[in-house]
């Protein structure tokens, strides 16, 4: 008989309603398909371990670690490194854009202020 504990279920059902909740966010448009993905693919991960124990044993047992528990918060860490990582690198990125997108618009307004000089000297010498 599979012999659920009280914290794999609620970790379980917690993961499914999270993936539903991120899937809601999509289809609101309140969080892009780009990060959803790995919202629901963590979720998936949580909640397969959540209703299987033997897994949960089995990779608990291959890490070393003593506790299922404490294997799936070794999880959930992990993925919160991950993703703080990916998004670092992305708000690196996003940085590196605004300053170039800033010095664009800088050229562009000086090239502006300088056809504004010119017409006007132009007009003035009529």
């Amino acid at each position: 008989m599979l012999f659920l504990s009280r914290a794999q279920v609620i970790t379980a059902f917690a993961a499914v309603g999270l993936a539903l909740y991120v899937l809601d966010l999509v289809r609101r448009r309140k969080l892009s398909e780009e990060y959803s993905f790995l919202w629901v693919v963590a979720s998936i991960v949580v909640a397969v371990l959540g209703f299987s124990t033997p897994l949960l044993r089995g990779i608990t047992h291959a890490l070393g670690i003593l506790y299922e528990g404490s294997t799936v918060f070794f999880l959930g860490l992990a993925f919160a490194t991950a993703t703080l990582l990916y998004l670092s690198v992305k708000l690196s990125r996003l940085g590196q854009e605004n300053h170039w997108l800033t010095r664009e618009v800088a050229f562009l307004r000086h090239e502006i202020e300088q056809l504004r000089d010119r017409a006007a000297a132009g007009g003035e010498g009529r």
